[in-house]
């Protein structure tokens, strides 16, 4: 019987090699991971919600020097995209620490020398496609879209390094441009609510949404809601071209523009002699006027100032509760058992039947 063959002393493969992995955690972040709180720095870049739709992020330097302000403030007010950063060449906005670029080299010197100034800079920004909603199958509590918006201002932010603020709003509120309520609530936030407190003649607001026509080098603006909201505000403002490259203003004037709407109308109902003439005049015994306006614009509040001391009656849908008997109304009963009727009309079917009512006097107020 043979004998087997001694196995090998050697192993044919060679022998397994004992890799080194580096590790990424460094020693001052083990320090600090063991540091007890009250021996940590604070954070320079503190986030808050307000209401559910608002993100308010609030950056601090304790190594900059506090402003010296005195009332009344100004105030520099920012756009995000497209006024103060940009997307990286070649890529469409996504919402990383790395992803951007300033709008214009001068920018950082630009922030830097307004804070150094006195201005309070802010940032006010709509930033509807970020969602607040807790994600139930993450532990984290911010959405991933937030985050990302999170790690891109505290990229920004840091680079700049002098107390600045930063306001978003995600839904369709007030805090939405061109509504003011971001504005309302950074004064809160800086204790300027109380009236002259901000020097607006001297604040401004700088935004790329303003309305302007294509050229060769701009697409055309997307919408006039940075403008407006500076003309809501009652601040000056400028275009990230022409405050951060010294271009020539483009010509633009507002399609409609309340305060110089109410402007015209308050010097046409002035006499020589400087009495105002009244506001709404009774011209016929049998009038129909019809009031057309968003919830809240002050209908109501003109029927009872000015049109109940003239005799007027009211007809409305919260009277009548229901949108058939308003129509049954209109079509039979207006002008004819009422004396003088205001409503609101809901479709043309009916307005194209109360325009054929004998003896009525149609009238609108807009």
């Amino acid at each position: 019987m043979k004998r087997s063959a001694p196995p090998p002393r050697g192993s044919i493969s060679p022998p397994a090699v004992k890799r080194k992995i580096d590790s990424t955690t460094t020693n001052k972040a083990v320090a600090s991971f063991f540091k007890p709180a009250s021996q940590k720095e604070p954070e320079k870049l503190t986030w808050r919600i307000v209401a559910n739709s608002l993100i308010v992020g609030r950056y601090d330097a304790p190594n900059v020097p506090p402003q010296s302000r005195t009332l009344p403030v100004k105030i520099a007010a920012f756009d995000l995209d497209d006024t103060i950063i940009m997307p990286n060449i070649g890529r469409k906005w996504a919402r990383s620490a790395t992803s951007w670029r300033w709008f214009d080299t001068s920018v950082p010197g630009r922030l830097k020398q307004l804070y150094d100034e006195g201005y309070i800079v802010v940032v006010l920004s709509n930033q509807g496609n970020i969602s607040l909603k807790d994600n139930a199958k993450s532990l984290q509590k911010d959405t991933a879209s937030l985050g990302n918006l999170k790690s891109q201002i505290a990229a920004v932010f840091k680079q700049l390094d002098f107390p600045i603020s930063f306001y978003a709003a995600t839904a369709q509120d007030r805090y939405r441009k061109p509504r003011t309520g971001m504005w309302e609530e950074m004064l809160e936030d800086y204790d300027l609510h109380v009236g002259g407190a901000v020097d607006l003649a001297n604040s401004f607001y700088i935004g790329d949404a303003a309305g302007r026509e294509k050229t060769d080098k701009r697409k055309k603006d997307h919408a006039t809601s940075d403008r407006d909201l500076a003309a809501n505000i009652g601040i000056n403002f400028r275009t990230p071209e022409e405050f951060f490259r010294n271009e020539i203003t483009e010509p633009y004037d507002h399609v409609f523009e309340p305060r110089r709407y109410l402007e015209i109308a308050s010097a046409k109902s002035a006499s020589k002699d400087g009495d105002v003439t009244a506001p709404f005049k009774k011209n016929s015994p049998q009038e129909l006027v019809i009031f057309c306006g968003s919830p809240g614009a002050g209908k109501s509040t003109f029927f009872w100032d000015v049109l109940q001391p003239l005799g007027y009656e009211r007809v409305n849908q919260d009277i009548l509760k229901t949108i058939i008997r308003m129509r049954t109304l209109k079509l039979e009963n207006t002008g004819l058992i009422l004396p003088v009727n205001t409503m609101c009309l809901s479709d043309a079917y009916a307005l194209r039947h109360l325009r054929a009512l004998p003896s009525t006097t149609m009238r609108s107020e807009l």
